[in-house]
C-alpha cells in the first residue's frame, strides 16, 4: 500500500478506533480519527483522504449527515458506514444517503480489509473508465442520463436493481457497472434466475459437497463463490421461487453462504446486481416477491429507456450493429437506403435494441450490393404504430426462444443442400436463392464453416 494511502476514523469509541488504527496501520495505511462530527468535519476540510469509516451514532450528530456532507462536497472519497449487526434498514438508508458500503458490528477483520482494498482501487481511479466496460452507444437525452447514473453508481458496493422492457439491454449496464467500479479485476457473474431448474437451485448458488445428496459425486462451487471478489448478476430475478428468496436474502445480509452439506458458513465478498423486465414492485403486491428481498435488492433503482424513447440514436445504433456484421464475416459494412432508416425510426421496437439487431442481421444477409432497401428489414406490418402502442400479437405458439426455434430450423436446412451438394458453398448458396456473402455469414453464425 502506497504512504501517501490515507484514512479517517469515525467513531466515539476508543476501543474501536483502536482496533481500526492498527488494522489498518498493518495495511500501510496511514490513519485519523475523530470522535464527533465537529472533529470530522475539521479532519475533512484539512486533509486528504482515500477511505473514510464512521459510525452512525456520534455525540453530536449522526453519520449519516456526514455521508450526505461528503456527497456535496468530496463525492469521490469513499465512505463505508458501521451498522448494529442484523440492522439492514439503516445499512440501506445509509448507502441510499451516498454510502460506498456498510460493515456490522462487531467487526470483522476479514470484511474490514477486504471492503477497503475495493474502496482503494475506486480512489486510486483517475478515470472512471475500463476497457472491459461495454460502450453504452447514444447521444440522447436518455442514454447520456443513464450513462451519468452508471458512472455514479458504480463508485458505491450499493444492491443496484436495473429496470427495463426485454432487450434494452439491462446485462450491458449490469457490465458497465461492474467493469467501471472498484471490483473490475474480479469476476462478473451472470446468471439468469429464470432458467435454473428450482429443484437445482440451491446448488447453483451455493454449491454442495460431495455425497450431500444423490447425484452429486463432487463437491462443487456456486455462484456465490464464483462471483467473490466481483459483481454477481441476477437476471430475471422476479423468477425466483419464494423458498430460495429466502435464502438468497439472508445469504445477502450475512455475506456468508452454507453449501449443501457444508457445517459451516464461508464468507463471501459480492456486489449484488439484479433485473428483471417485470415490475417487481407490483410482484410484491401480488405476494410473488418477498418484500424484504425487494427492499434489500433495491436500494438504488436505474432505469433503461425502451428504444422508442430514443428514437434518435437507431441511426448511430444501426451503424454500428451493421459495422459488426461485415466485421464477423470480413466483408465490406452495408448501409440504410433512406427509406429503410425512416421506416426504423418510426417503428415503435417491441423488442427494443436486440429487435433492432435482430432485423438488421437478417437484413444484411438478404441484401444487394451493400444497400439494405426497406424490402430488406421485413418489418411486421402495421407495425409502424404511434410509439408507445403495442401491436397485437400474432401468434400464440409456446415457444421458449424464437431466436433458437428459427437458428435450428435454419442449421437443418443449411446442413441439408450442403449435403446434396457435396459441400459445395456456391452451389448450396445458389440452391438456397441467397447471395454468397450471405451464406458465408450464416455458415460462420451457425457455426458450419468447417475452416473455423
Amino acid at each position: 500500500m502506497s504512504n501517501h494511502t490515507h484514512a479517517l476514523i469515525i467513531d466515539d469509541e476508543p476501543d474501536i478506533r483502536e482496533l481500526l488504527d492498527i488494522t489498518l496501520s498493518r495495511m500501510g495505511i496511514k490513519v485519523d480519527c475523530a470522535a464527533t462530527v465537529k472533529q470530522a468535519m475539521e479532519r475533512l476540510e484539512n486533509n486528504q483522504y482515500q477511505v473514510c469509516l464512521t459510525d452512525l451514532r456520534l455525540p453530536d450528530g449522526n453519520g449519516i449527515d456526514i455521508v450526505k456532507w461528503m456527497q456535496k462536497n468530496c463525492p469521490t472519497l469513499p465512505v463505508a458506514v458501521f451498522t448494529a449487526h442484523g440492522n439492514m434498514d439503516t445499512a440501506i438508508s445509509a448507502m441510499k444517503a451516498g454510502a460506498f458500503d456498510f460493515i456490522s458490528k462487531p467487526v470483522e477483520l476479514e470484511h474490514l480489509r477486504s471492503l477497503i482494498n475495493t474502496a482503494l482501487r475506486l480512489a486510486s481511479e483517475k478515470e472512471l473508465s475500463n476497457s472491459d466496460s461495454p460502450p453504452l452507444l447514444g447521444n440522447t437525452k436518455a442514454i447520456e442520463k443513464l450513462r451519468k447514473q452508471i458512472t455514479k453508481v458504480s463508485r458505491s458496493q450499493a444492491p443496484i436493481y436495473i429496470s427495463g422492457e426485454s432487450g434494452t439491454g439491462k446485462e450491458l449496464v449490469a457490465r458497465a457497472i461492474h467493469y467501471q467500479g472498484g471490483r473490475a479485476d474480479g469476476p462478473f457473474i451472470p446468471v439468469n434466475c429464470g432458467a435454473i431448474p428450482s429443484e437445482l437451485m440451491e446448488s447453483e448458488f451455493f454449491g454442495h459437497k460431495k455425497g450431500s445428496f444423490t447425484g452429486a459425486t463432487s463437491d462443487k462451487q456456486g455462484l456465490f463463490q464464483a462471483a467473490n471478489g466481483g459483481t454477481l448478476f441476477l437476471d430475471e430475478v422476479a423468477d425466483l421461487p419464494l423458498d430460495m428468496q429466502v435464502k438468497l436474502l439472508r445469504a445477502i445480509q450475512e455475506k456468508a453462504i452454507r453449501p449443501i452439506g457444508e457445517d459451516k458458513e464461508i464468507s463471501v465478498d459480492i456486489r449484488v446486481l439484479s433485473a428483471t423486465h417485470k415490475d417487481l414492485a407490483a410482484e410484491v403486491q401480488k405476494e410473488r416477491f418477498r418484500n424484504d428481498l425487494y427492499y434489500r435488492v433495491n436500494v438504488i433503482q436505474i432505469n433503461i429507456p425502451a428504444l422508442r424513447e430514443r428514437q434518435d440514436d437507431i441511426e448511430l445504433l444501426s451503424t454500428h450493429f451493421l459495422k459488426k456484421f461485415a466485421a464477423d464475416c470480413d466483408s465490406e459494412p452495408a448501409k440504410l437506403s433512406k427509406d429503410s432508416l425512416s421506416a426504423l425510426e418510426q417503428y415503435h421496437f417491441p423488442g427494443n435494441v436486440r429487435e433492432l439487431e435482430n432485423i438488421l442481421e437478417r437484413a444484411y444477409t438478404l441484401c444487394d450490393e451493400d444497400i439494405i432497401e426497406l424490402e430488406d428489414l421485413s418489418l411486421p406490418v402495421g407495425d409502424t404504430a404511434p410509439h408507445g402502442e403495442a401491436p397485437t400479437s400474432i401468434t400464440d405458439t409456446p415457444v421458449d426462444s424464437l431466436d433458437d426455434y428459427l437458428e435450428e430450423i435454419e442449421k437443418e436446412v443449411i446442413s441439408a443442400t450442403l449435403e446434396k451438394t457435396k459441400w459445395n458453398r456456391t452451389a448450396a448458396a445458389k440452391k438456397l436463392g441467397i447471395s454468397f456473402r450471405s451464406f458465408r455469414y450464416r455458415l460462420k453464425k451457425l457455426g458450419l464453416d468447417e475452416d473455423d
